[in-house]
C-alpha cells in the first residue's frame, strides 16, 4: 500500500479491501473472486472499484494479468516466477514450482544487461483426465 501512497493515490476502504485480497491470496484470482472476497472485508466494495484498482496495481507493477483459457484474465503478483501446465482441451491450469528458467534468467541478464524481476512459463498440452476420457488424444 506504500507504493500507492508514494504514487499519490488514496487508500480508501474499498481499495484497501481489494489490495488485501490480492496480497493475501496472490494467485489466479479473477475480478469476480476478488470482488466477492473484498466484499467480505468491506461490504460496500463495488465491481468498478475492483477493476480500477486492478488496473492501477497493474500499472504500478504490483500485479499482472495472465490470460489462460477462455475466461478472461486472472491476476497474480508481478514479482518472481510463475509456472503453468495448461490443458488445451478442458482449460485446467496446474501450477508448478520447479523453475527451469533460473539459469536462463542469469544468462539473459549478463548477456543483455537486463534486470529480470519476474517471468511467466507455460506449457500447453493435455491433462491426465482429458487423456483418459479422450482416447484420440492419448493416441497422438
Amino acid at each position: 500500500m506504500l507504493r500507492l501512497r508514494n504514487a499519490g493515490y488514496k487508500i480508501t476502504p474499498p481499495r484497501r479491501a481489494v489490495i488485501e485480497v490480492v496480497l493475501r491470496e496472490g494467485e489466479h484470482l479473477d475480478p469476480n473472486e476478488i470482488l466477492q472476497q473484498a466484499q467480505a472485508i468491506y461490504p460496500h466494495t463495488g465491481r468498478a472499484t475492483v477493476y480500477r484498482t486492478l488496473e492501477l496495481l497493474t500499472t504500478l507493477g504490483i500485479v499482472r494479468p495472465i490470460y489462460v483459457g477462455e475466461h478472461g484474465p486472472t491476476y497474480i503478483r508481478a514479482e518472481g516466477g510463475h509456472h503453468h501446465l495448461v490443458c488445451s482441451l478442458c482449460g485446467a491450469v496446474t501450477d508448478f514450482d520447479q523453475c527451469v528458467a533460473d539459469s536462463m534468467e542469469r544468462e539473459l541478464e549478463a548477456r543483455f544487461g537486463f534486470q529480470i524481476r519476474s517471468h511467466l512459463l507455460e506449457f500447453y498440452g493435455y491433462c491426465a483426465r482429458c487423456r483418459q476420457t479422450q482416447p484420440e488424444i492419448a493416441a497422438n
